[in-house]
Parts: structure tokens; C-alpha cells; sequence
């Protein structure tokens, strides 16, 4: 931080809730509509600028949207912003293009199918007006190039129709004529060892060519550049990009391997939690990030709700890890249920890189990483499930894995429930926000739940902890359907707008 920033005036309190406004959906459903299996939405991502989306489903298809409100004016929205143009308009997205990234295959060896399900996608850097991204299923991840291609079409062919007979050849009512290949003809008297060519009487007959015209329209081509494959025994839960642009991680249950983009053949395995005995087996990974500026540093989550950063230039192997952050946990409170509960699913770092967010089955985590004895706030998500979770676990909803997102200011965190259900908390000192929003055109139908923080003072910093009043019931008092769950969000980089799929459809809110 430079002298400049110091002096600048602190904000006056928290900022004041958001409020939520329907922006678009793709893939609508009608009431009573049944939904494909292989249309269910897997992956979400928005690239650095926020100028496309990409969504991965469960067929192995990467669908792309591409902002359009920006383009209106001729100026870029950040420029108008900067002078303080009026915008009336909420951001607006409009189907780009869609490319089969996976397909099903079988490991025979092992007897086994692996989906074609996209599990992952992650943009890399654009270059010459292509796009580029990662998609990755459970065992080989892809690195695509998207690119407008203008169409080339054979417009004209300059031939008179009325003397063309074969290949270039000249057809005469008159004397019959022995013609070459490519309008050649013997009675024509060339020295090819000369220097001068003696031509008949009319000069060269002009030669026959198509003419191509480039017009104007586009086709979009997506390629693969690359495939990755057959590095990992275990599913791969997680890709992340490196801030160097050159390399990227694939994280599975017990092992975390760095690869070059270029390079698919090889990659080196950077951690490695799998015991010499599986029977002693523990806990498994299950989350991966790259620090978003700091090339040498990237965190990864476990099972057992900690949170290990590690750096790349303490050895080529990191098992030993840099920093750990987990919750101690609370004495008399442990069940059977706990060490399930604990698990995260997710792991976001903040923008600046600063604060880590976690998101395990009933709360959000935010982590400040220069303070490893606890989180700086706690929100509580499914807390009123807790008497459930014996039926969560007969059903399996205990194991689903909700991802999380923060605002490109740091100032909130966003992360999904059932019901179609998501929520918005305020993470800023002081903030009280807690917003319930649920997935479909009247995001703000679902009974707000009164945001009554209780604060506890920890031995190093304040403590929030929010959200625990929800009542578990809808508006009209229907109990939560498990069978509808918001898994996947994302969060605009740099404006207060979420992108979140509720089964096959994408929904798009501002605020």
C-alpha cells in the first residue's frame, strides 16, 4: 500500500444491503417440464474481464455467452463508468457458441465408464481475439481455443461458360484443335530454353481461376489445443490457472500435479496425501486454487476442513505446507455427522488474494491468510438442517458439494442451498447483510430472514457469525426440496451481478 491510499478517508460504515433484480435466464423450464440428465449445468465461470460466461453440463457440452449491453454505446463500460455516463441498462448476455468438450469413454483396465461430465472449466489468457479455457471431466482436462473465423466463399469463376470445356481447354466451332491440360496448345511456339517466347496472335489465353471473397460473416471455430490426460487414478475435483499464464494445477482426492500449457505429456506431482497403506487413509483433498497473483502460492482443502497454503519454492514436493488454517473444534459438539459436515467443498481466494473463502455442508468461512487461528467470520447456511441430518444422510444430500463465490470487492460472499435457493452475505466490518434469493424470475419471493448477528470476540479478532435464524420453510410454508439444490455460482469480477444454475437453467441476477 502506497502513502496515497493511507490518508484516504475511511468509508463511513458498512455498505447497505443489495437489492437483487431479475436480469435473464437461458434454458427456462415450463412448469412440469421434465429435464434431461445430460442438460444439468456442472460448471460456471466467468472470465477476467466478465465479458463472457462459460457453462459446462452434464453431457460434456461447454456453452459460451457473450456480453452484449457493453457494445450499445461503441465505448466500453468501464469508460463510461469512468465518466460517469448514465447507464440504464442492467448487463445482458447472449448465447455465443457451444462445443462437445467430452465425450464418454471406458477404462478397461479397470472396468470402468467415465462420464463425460464437465466438472471444472477455467478461462485462460485471450490472445489475438481468441478465447481460451480448460475444461476437465473426472480423469482428462482439455485446453480449448475459441476463435471467429470469416467465411471464405468462391464467388466468381472468370470463365465464359460458352467456351470452357474441361480444364481451362478453349472449345472452337471451327478446325478442331489438340489442347493441353490448362489451356495449352501444341501449335503454340515457346523456346523454354530461350529467353523469348513467341506468342500467337491474341497474346496468353487468360488462365481460369476461382475468385474467393472473404465476406463478412463469422463462423466461430472451437478447436482443442491440448489434451491432458492419463495423470490422474482418482477424480479431479478441481483446475486452477497460475498468474505466471503459463502453468496450471489439476487437483484429484490425493494428489495435486502442475502442468505447462503447452506441454501435455508430462506434469509433476506437486502434493501427494496418499499413505504408504490405504487403510490409514484420512482425509482427501478436495479443493485447489492458485494465489490470483502470487505465482508460488496456492491453497487446497481436505475432508477434515482444513485449509493448507503451500509454496512452490520450499520443494519440489510440497507435502509439508506453509500455513494451516482449520477451526478447533468446539468441545461436547462432536457426533457421527461431524467429520462429514466439516468437509469443504469449495475454496475461493478473494481478489486481492488476501481472504479465503470456504464454503464446508452448513457454513460459509471467511479466512484472513496472514491469521491462521480461525476465521474472520462465519456465516451459517444450512444450520437449521441440523436436525435433518440423519435423513441427509440416508439420502446422500449430506455429501453435496455447494461452491461458493466472492464480489470482485471483497465486500460479499454468495453461496447455494436447496430449494433453488442461494445466499448473500455482507462480510464487511460491521455489515449485517443476509440475503435469501431464489432461483428463478422473482428472486426476492422467499421470506427474508431477519439478520440478527451474534458476535463473539475470539483472542485475536471479531467473529461474525450470521444467518442461523432461517426457518427452513418457504413462503407458504412448504418444507425445503432436497431434490432442487443451486450447486454452482459465480460472481461478475468487477459489478454486483451472480450467474447460477438451477438444474438445466442459467439465471443471471444484478443488483
Amino acid at each position: 500500500m502506497n502513502g496515497g491510499d493511507e490518508v484516504a478517508a475511511a468509508p463511513a460504515g458498512p455498505p447497505q444491503s443489495l437489492d437483487w433484480k431479475f436480469s435473464q435466464v437461458f434454458g427456462e423450464r415450463t412448469a412440469g417440464e421434465e429435464v434431461q440428465e445430460v442438460d444439468i449445468i456442472s460448471a460456471i465461470e466467468f472470465d477476467k474481464t466478465g465479458d463472457h460466461l462459460a457453462t459446462g453440463d452434464r453431457g460434456g457440452r461447454v456453452v459460451l455467452f457473450e456480453r452484449t449491453d457493453t457494445k450499445d454505446h461503441g465505448v466500453p463500460r468501464r469508460d463510461l463508468e469512468r465518466m460517469e455516463y448514465p447507464i440504464g441498462r442492467h448487463p445482458e448476455f447472449r448465447y455465443k457458441t457451444e462445443f462437445q468438450s467430452h465425450e464418454p469413454e471406458f477404462d478397461y483396465l479397470k472396468s470402468l465408464e467415465i462420464e463425460e461430465k464437465i466438472n471444472k472449466i477455467r478461462w485462460c489468457q485471450t490472445a489475438n481475439g481468441a478465447l481460451f479455457l480448460l475444461s476437465t471431466n473426472d480423469k482428462t482436462i482439455k485446453f480449448w481455443k475459441v476463435q471467429e473465423k470469416k467465411v471464405k466463399k468462391i464467388s466468381d469463376m472468370n470463365l465464359d461458360p460458352s467456351k470452357a470445356v474441361g480444364n481451362g481447354s478453349i472449345a472452337s466451332s471451327s478446325t478442331p484443335k489438340l489442347c493441353l491440360a490448362n489451356g495449352g496448345s501444341p501449335d503454340r511456339s515457346y523456346n523454354y530454353l530461350g529467353n523469348d517466347f513467341s506468342f500467337p496472335p491474341g497474346g496468353l489465353p487468360s488462365l481460369r481461376l476461382p475468385v474467393v471473397v472473404t465476406s463478412q460473416e463469422t463462423n466461430l471455430v472451437a478447436r482443442c489445443r491440448r489434451v491432458y490426460a492419463h495423470a490422474h487414478d482418482y477424480h479431479i475435483n478441481s483446475v486452477s490457472n497460475n498468474s505466471d499464464g503459463e502453468t496450471f494445477i489439476s487437483a484429484d482426492d490425493l494428489r495435486i500435479n502442475l502442468w505447462n500449457l503447452e506441454i501435455s505429456n508430462q506434469s509433476f506431482n506437486i502434493v501427494d496425501v496418499k499413505p504408504a497403506n490405504m487403510e490409514d487413509l484420512t482425509e482427501v483433498i478436495t479443493s485447489a486454487e492458485f494465489h490470483p497473483t502470487h505465482c508460488n502460492t496456492l491453497a487446497y482443502s481436505s475432508s477434515k476442513g482444513s485449509i493448507r497454503v503451500i509454496d512452490l519454492r520450499q520443494s519440489a514436493l510440497c507435502d509439508s505446507h506453509a500455513k494451516l488454517f482449520e477451526e478447533p473444534e468446539a468441545p461436547g459438539s462432536r457426533s457421527f455427522f461431524t467429520e462429514i459436515i466439516a468437509s469443504i467443498s469449495d475454496i475461493k481466494f478473494a481478489r486481492d488474494g488476501r481472504y479465503i473463502l470456504s464454503r464446508d455442508y452448513m457454513t460459509l468461512k471467511l479466512w484472513d491468510i496472514n491469521m491462521d487461528s480461525g476465521p474472520v467470520a462465519t456465516f451459517q447456511v444450512h444450520e437449521y438442517l441440523r436436525p435433518k441430518l440423519c435423513d441427509l444422510y440416508e439420502n446422500d444430500s449430506i455429501f453435496d458439494k455447494f461452491e461458493c463465490c466472492l464480489s470482485g470487492d471483497g465486500l460479499r460472499v454468495a453461496t447455494g442451498s436447496y430449494s433453488n435457493l442461494f445466499r448473500v452475505f455482507g462480510c464487511a466490518p460491521g455489515s449485517t447483510e443476509a440475503t435469501t434469493l431464489e432461483a428463478s424470475k422473482n428472486p426476492m419471493r422467499q421470506v427474508q430472514t431477519p439478520s440478527r448477528p451474534s458476535r463473539s470476540l475470539s483472542s485475536i479478532t471479531r467473529v461474525v457469525r450470521r444467518g442461523a435464524e432461517n426457518p427452513g420453510v418457504d413462503a407458504n410454508g412448504n418444507a425445503f426440496d432436497f431434490t432442487t439444490k443451486l450447486l454452482h455460482l459465480a460472481w461478475h469480477p468487477t459489478e454486483n451481478s451472480i450467474a447460477c444454475a438451477a438444474a438445466n437453467s442459467l439465471y443471471m441476477y444484478y443488483a
